[in-house]
């Protein structure tokens, strides 16, 4: 696993420091719904038992593309507990690059914005992902850049609206964590991306 410790031009630190990898299931405390495990109409096979109850995190997901709603350029993930921006390697990069494209800087500086117009105290993860083709170290050495590079663009942003002081993680996972098939084109577009999450304050 790929450890960066930096410091924004901005004055938040970016580090990776053992935290929990891009999609961490969190139990949400809340009183579950009752359920009577002897009703009559409840189908179980013969010596099966209702596991514990528990809330589950609700997720909504809008898209946002050009092309199609099947190769969303950046997709936002909103549940209980988090907020995930993916935007699409393509979308920020050239090919095998981790220079950002000219439009790329827009996209960041307006995740920047949301952040700020939430208030954001948590740490905020940037973690960049790739598909299976060639050899999982340049995946990860690659993955990693490319989150240092939106990293850079979003901190800076960050500080020109004023909220300077975030904790920043900030990794490469190569192919690890595929959200999406890898032996398809379109399997592996949507694998390499980028992910900036974070955790809005309690309403």
């Amino acid at each position: 696993m790929l450890v960066l410790a930096a410091a924004t031009a901005a004055g938040g630190p970016a580090v990776a420091d053992g935290a929990p990898g891009p999609s961490p299931t969190v139990d949400t405390p809340s009183a579950p719904v009752s359920v009577n495990p002897t009703a009559p109409g409840l189908k179980l096979p013969p010596g099966a038992t209702l596991a514990p109850p528990k809330v589950l995190d609700i997720v909504s997901v809008s898209d946002e593309s050009s092309v199609a709603a099947s190769q969303p350029e950046q997709r936002q993930e909103t549940s209980n507990s988090t907020v995930t921006y993916a935007l699409q390697a393509e979308v920020l990069f050239g090919k095998d690059s981790a220079v950002l494209a000219p439009a790329a800087g827009g996209r960041i500086r307006a995740i920047a914005a949301d952040i700020n117009a939430r208030h954001v105290t948590s740490p905020i993860r940037v973690f960049g992902f790739t598909d299976d083709l060639g050899s999982s170290e340049h995946g990860l050495v690659l993955s990693k850049q490319r989150a240092q590079a939106v990293y850079a663009i979003l901190a800076e942003e960050l500080g020109r609206l004023g909220d300077a002081s975030h904790t920043f993680q900030v990794r490469g996972y190569g192919e690890d964590y595929p959200i999406a098939d890898n032996s398809t084109e379109s399997g592996r577009r949507q694998n390499r991306r980028v992910e900036i999450t974070f955790t809005p304050p309690a309403a």
